[in-house]
């Protein structure tokens, strides 16, 4: 049953029986997102402690899920960050504690892309309509609520091949812009695009550089964007569960073919979709052979 025919109030209660309470249960290594301590990465720290500590990160709310008898704090790094030392602030108590970690470098790719002109030296109208609607943007990808996400694997959104990775260093008509803060699957216009995880649907619209876009938050910093859509099947405030259906792919905004440019954020930061998703199985070339059976 799609989103569409389910939608339901937003209401605190019906979003923690959608997104489950995750303090119920501890979470298994198998639940995590895998760690990668680099710009845009997502680095796990455990904490002790019967009571959930208040984590921050830059001053910045980091999420804080359980984890065997303890806690864990998932920290998502911001691309910009520069590599070195860096610290968790923890509150658990009266007294202020400091955790600290090691941020390593990562050299991300380059890509050269051509677009219409207008959508890299904006016309006054169109860098108005940019400056309407950035806000708007930031507010949603800033969202954190306490309600604990159910869930810290994804499922890919739309099958397709992916076209561009995260951090790729853009360059749009020989000029240099942001590193791409999401990862590009390609598949025809038309092709289902669902929620990879329950959550609940905070922003639609169309926008400039995102096109048709949704934006859905799952609880505690965790808030996942879905760009260039050529048609939306929500409306703010719809709960969603996994694999209900959020949209179509298209090429609206500033695209250069039908794709989703899929953007997850956690505490306020852009980093990878693959982190959160399943890690591949080996193939059968590179699994390890069987053992000879023992002679008799």
């Amino acid at each position: 049953m799609t989103a569409q025919a389910r939608r339901r109030s937003a209401s605190r209660s019906s979003m923690l029986a959608a997104l489950g309470c995750a303090t119920a249960a501890t979470l298994a290594v198998a639940d995590l997102p895998r760690q990668s301590a680099v710009p845009g990465g997502v680095v796990l720290i455990d904490l002790p402690g019967t009571a959930p500590p208040t984590v921050t990160f830059e001053d910045k709310r980091v999420m804080v899920m359980p984890k065997g008898a303890g806690w864990v704090a998932i920290v998502g790094i911001p691309l910009a960050r520069s590599p070195g030392a860096a610290k968790v602030e923890i509150r658990q108590g009266a007294a202020p504690l400091t955790r600290g970690f090691t941020i390593e470098g990562k050299a991300y790719a380059t890509q050269s892309l051509k677009v219409a002109p207008r959508q890299v030296d904006l016309a006054p109208e169109d860098a108005a309509r940019v400056a309407r609607e950035s806000p708007i943007l930031r507010k949603a990808m800033d969202t954190f609520t306490e309600a604990p996400p159910a869930t810290l694997r994804f499922e890919q959104p739309v099958s397709g091949r992916r076209s561009s990775s995260f951090g790729l260093r853009r360059v749009f008509n020989g000029q240099s812009r942001n590193p791409h803060s999401g990862m590009d699957i390609a598949a025809p216009t038309g092709t289902p695009v669902i929620a990879p995880a329950p959550g609940r649907v905070i922003e639609t619209g169309d926008f400039f550089f995102n096109g048709n876009t949704v934006i859905i938050d799952h609880g505690q910093g965790l808030v996942t964007l879905y760009c260039h859509l050529s048609r939306i099947e929500v409306q703010p405030g719809d709960v969603v569960e996994t694999g209900d259906l959020l949209g179509a792919v298209g090429s609206t905004g500033r695209s250069t073919g039908p794709h989703l440019h899929w953007g997850v954020s956690l505490n306020r930061a852009y980093v990878d979709p693959a982190l959160f998703l399943a890690p591949p199985k080996p193939s059968a070339a590179s699994a390890p052979p069987p053992s000879a059976s023992p002679k008799r």
